[in-house]
């Protein structure tokens, strides 16, 4: 599972904001990112709160989670399948305190629309 797609929504708060920054930075010139979102200052998506969007391959999952885990940052790390819930829920990897997320925006399991947009945009 090495080339299977990963998500990373690497959540902060106003105060955090700098600290997610620096962070996105460093995976901005990280070879083993493929994608890295622009801050998003507000709740988007079935995400409440502020956060960006990494995409990498399971390759890259233990460098991620422990770049995360050292910026004291909060994150949901989830694989892309074709359904959306339980990527976002059962097959997630929470980083700090979960949050709750709004699980009636995501896509019904086999029209996981975010495959489409794994390594090309966000939010």
């Amino acid at each position: 599972m090495s080339d299977a797609p990963f998500h990373a929504h690497i959540y902060y708060s106003a105060e955090q904001r700098d600290a997610a920054d620096r962070l996105r930075s460093s995976f901005t010139n990280d070879p083993q990112i493929l994608f890295v979102g622009g801050l998003t200052d507000r709740g988007v998506g079935p995400h409440p709160i502020p956060q960006y969007e990494i995409h990498f391959l399971g390759s890259a999952r233990d460098h991620v989670i422990a770049s995360i885990e050292a910026s004291g940052l909060r994150a949901l790390v989830h694989p892309l399948t074709d359904d959306d819930l339980a990527d976002h829920t059962d097959l997630g990897h929470w980083i700090g305190e979960p949050i709750e997320l709004d699980v009636s925006v995501l896509d019904p399991p086999g029209v996981n629309q975010g495959m489409d947009r794994f390594g090309k945009s966000d939010f």
